[in-house]
């Protein structure tokens, strides 16, 4: 009788602490807090052979969300052959553009227990969990040791943040006296943050306004980063995560994989993402003027195939519970790489138009609104204009206040 009670007992015990578990995996998930668009470095952008052998990269991102543990998520997305990471480490950097860290927050990164993990061709991985206790905007390093190259790397050129390589397996080490600087992100596509199940991420999706074009190098002043911190000030905690790749375009490849291919990696399947800001197609308008397509029944061909493309877009995302904000296209009649003519002043016009009224979004962000000059409305306003096309940093400041935070708090319906 006495077993049979301990039996009971035990089985009890074991029910309530599955309960219990079970319970704790409801109040939490795992949300994007930092991320990249992955795309293959063209050849000037790789990184050079001799920091694949015995060589650690340390590379510094900027979080949005604060948090307890974290999770790291390395990619060979556009490998061919595997990638081996022989040792990676995780801490607390001394700030944006500097390769030290706090001794007391270094941590190793394993793969199911184990220091070295070797990513398939096309594949991502997860680290395991590791407690590192920080908070919302801190810089955190991620180290990577690797002794060898895949055949075909994958990373993201336009990183607008220094990383650093040094000699030898130092990827816990806090003091990094004497690395060579790279000016690119390699391999890494996100940093997770274990968060309450009420907390999302919302995903800047783009071309090179939003990847941070004219940026400062380590400032974190793209229009995603001062977005996230209106998010913060508001109260409401949210990861932000900026997929712009520079040269992007919606329906055909640029630098990188055209947008409609990527849309699923970069937003969808990203962890937590609840909400994507769309802002796509002055390189595809400007490209069909420079490359000498520009007839009439082209052009609107180009605006109807841009019109399918963010229907396409809006309904996977939807599928999934994901709201779309869509970004209307910003001037761009002073850049001197497309020099549209009127008629493709006429197709952005057409196009923004339909963003704001076709009811296909959830909410709009009118950065055309926010950024033109009102005397010339194919041209940016003479404060946010860097170049005829990208906006200043004044105008990037302005194009995250375009964005309606009310329109963030709001979660549409699906499966995620």
């Amino acid at each position: 009788m006495q077993k049979t009670h301990m039996a009971a007992l035990a089985a009890g015990l074991l029910l309530a602490a599955a309960a219990t578990a079970a319970d704790s995996s409801k109040k939490w998930h795992w949300v994007a807090s930092w991320g990249s668009a992955q795309m293959v470095p063209e050849a000037q952008n790789e990184l050079p052979q001799e920091h694949w052998r015995d060589a650690t990269l340390r590379q510094i991102v900027h979080v949005a969300l604060g948090g307890e543990k974290v999770r790291v998520r390395i990619s060979n997305a556009f490998g061919t052959t595997p990638l081996t990471v022989e040792a990676a480490g995780i801490g607390l950097a001394r700030a944006p553009g500097n390769p030290d860290i706090d001794p007391q927050s270094a941590r190793a990164l394993t793969f199911g227990g184990r220091p070295s993990v070797m990513i398939p061709a096309g594949a991502e991985y997860y680290s395991d969990v590791v407690a590192l206790p920080h908070k919302a905007g801190a810089d955190i390093a991620v180290s990577l040791y690797f002794n060898g190259a895949p055949s075909k790397q994958t990373g993201h050129p336009g990183s607008r943040a220094t990383s650093f390589v040094a000699k030898g397996q130092r990827t816990l080490d806090a003091a990094w006296s004497g690395a060579e600087k790279i000016p690119r992100w390699y391999m890494l596509a996100d940093v997770e943050v274990q968060a309450p199940r009420d907390v999302g991420a919302v995903a800047a999706v783009g071309d090179s306004i939003t990847d941070g074009y004219g940026t400062t190098t380590d400032g974190n002043d793209r229009w995603p980063d001062v977005l996230a911190g209106r998010i913060a000030a508001g109260g409401k905690a949210m990861g932000v995560v900026n997929v712009g790749i520079g040269g992007g375009r919606m329906l055909r490849d640029g630098l990188g994989p055209n947008l409609a291919s990527r849309f699923d990696r970069d937003v969808i399947t990203r962890a937590g993402v609840t909400h994507a800001v769309v802002m796509i197609g002055v390189n595809d308008l400007g490209g069909q003027h420079r490359n000498g397509e520009d007839i009439p029944t082209a052009r609107a061909k180009l605006i109807e195939d841009l019109q399918q493309a963010h229907r396409q877009l809006v309904e996977r995302a939807h599928a999934h519970g994901i709201c779309v904000i869509g970004g209307t296209v910003t001037p761009y009649a002073g850049s001197d790489y497309y020099r549209p003519a009127a008629t493709n002043e006429a197709d952005r016009q057409q196009l923004n138009d339909w963003i704001r009224k076709s009811g296909v979004f959830d909410a709009v962000a009118d950065f055309d609104a926010a950024l033109r000059d009102p005397q010339q409305p194919d041209k940016l306003r003479k404060e946010y204009d860097n170049d005829g096309l990208h906006p200043s940093i004044a105008g990037l400041r302005a194009m995250a206040e375009a964005v309606p935070l009310k329109a963030l708090q709001t979660r549409c319906g699906g499966a995620k």
